[in-house]
């Protein structure tokens, strides 16, 4: 049996219901970069807490509701 923590997240989604947000825009906004927007969306990489917190303010959206921890 794995047991292994999961993050998801709804950047992709979210961009696109951002005005088509590029994700050279969301780096540009968060203070990353493209390649980092890229393996975020899919599910790569994690984000540090701070970052998780840039991202989600960015889409004016609750933390939760751009994360999602599946533990």
């Amino acid at each position: 049996m794995d047991n292994k923590a999961v993050i998801r997240n709804r950047i992709r989604q979210l961009r696109f219901e951002t005005a088509e947000m590029t994700q050279q825009e969301l780096a540009d906004a968060v203070g990353i970069t493209r390649q980092t927007v890229i393996a975020l969306e899919k599910g790569q990489y994690y984000p540090s807490l701070e970052l998780a917190f840039r991202i989600a303010q960015r889409f004016k959206r609750p933390l939760e509701d751009v994360f999602q921890f599946e533990g």
